[in-house]
């Protein structure tokens, strides 16, 4: 009987594959795509997820980030992470392939397939087609089926908000993530490479990425040539009811998850994953949801606070000039996420 096994091979079961196999525990991932899996992501991590990544081992190559940028057509105010701190800006398949290559240095085995019926015991859980684990994780995703076939995942009336993201051949003006703000949605500029750089839009509104670049024309005339395909992914909003059930522990976006605004998931996924692993060394999986709702409060507060402000007819194009008119307010917020 191995000791956990994940649904999912993207970052957050990566990660939690490599802090079990650090830990002496026998993982094993499922994942249905071949490595490296691109998705929709803003593709920049905070300093804290650059941090974790790195005591890992896990370093790869990208963009020194050095703060965040709020912009929109009246001006722009900018907050540098504290005390020297750096992000990291990096092709969702470059960090894909990355820990993929870690996970395998460390002895853990990636199979195809995806878990689908599984069973609860006292003492394992039993996957069709992957016998037995003591624990199961599920790393699946926004949608994630595993959370669904437990009844966690909850519905919300709030915002429905989606996002796509594109490539363009473009070297970084910026050291710092640029959040450009029009009426109704927001482009995250985020340098990834010498000569790339990634836009993610965010909005509740159902529209081609080039229409949504077209309310952002002093951006749109920067940029290059686009140089990949647009993915996107949504809603965003993702509640689930518990990120425990019994055996089975819900890490990254199946456990829940708020809106992009903020930037953190990667952050947050991969410091939860050691958070996991080490709850599971002591055999209180109820101890890895305190430490969920510890990690994640101040990510979960600020996001649900600007998307609640946003979606807000009357203050919804507020938030960059408050920036800009509270400076230090803007800077103390993001040294909260840094």
């Amino acid at each position: 009987m191995i000791d956990v096994l994940i649904a999912g091979g993207g970052p957050a079961g990566l990660a939690t594959a490599c802090h079990a196999a650090l830990a002496g525990m026998e993982a094993v991932v499922v994942e249905p795509r071949a490595t490296p899996v691109d998705k929709a992501c803003g593709e920049g991590l905070m300093p804290t997820g650059a941090e974790a990544l790195r005591s890992l081992g896990v370093r790869p190559e990208g963009w020194p980030l050095r703060g965040i940028a709020y912009l929109d057509a009246a001006g722009s105010v900018t907050a540098p992470f504290p005390r020297g701190l750096s992000g990291l800006g990096v092709r969702r398949t470059i960090l894909h392939e990355t820990l993929a290559k870690r996970a395998a240095e460390l002895g853990v085995r990636v199979v195809a397939g995806r878990v689908g019926r599984f069973r609860q015991r006292p003492d394992a859980v039993e996957a069709d087609g992957f016998g037995r684990a003591r624990w199961l994780v599920a790393a699946d995703g926004l949608h994630s089926p595993v959370r669904a076939s437990l009844g966690l995942t909850t519905t919300s009336r709030r915002v429905r908000r989606h996002g796509l993201r594109r490539h363009f051949a473009v070297a970084p003006w910026s050291s710092h993530v640029e959040v450009h703000w029009s009426p109704g949605a927001e482009a995250y500029v985020t340098p990834v490479g010498p000569e790339l750089v990634g836009v993610a839009v965010l909005s509740s509104r159902r529209v081609p990425f080039d229409e949504h670049l077209a309310a952002f024309p002093a951006l749109r005339d920067r940029l290059g040539p686009p140089c990949s395909p647009v993915r996107g992914a949504g809603p965003l909003r993702q509640t689930a009811a518990a990120q425990v059930a019994g055996r089975v522990l819900l890490v990254g976006d199946a456990a829940g998850y708020v809106d992009a605004l903020t930037g953190e998931g990667i952050s947050l996924a991969v410091r939860s994953a050691e958070a996991l692993i080490s709850a599971l060394r002591q055999e209180n999986p109820e101890m890895y949801a305190r430490s969920w709702r510890r990690l994640s409060w101040r990510h979960r507060l600020l996001t649900e606070a600007l998307v609640a402000v946003r979606g807000n007819r009357v203050t919804g194009d507020l938030i960059a000039p408050a920036a800009r008119r509270l400076p230090w307010a803007f800077r103390a917020a993001v040294a909260l996420l840094a």
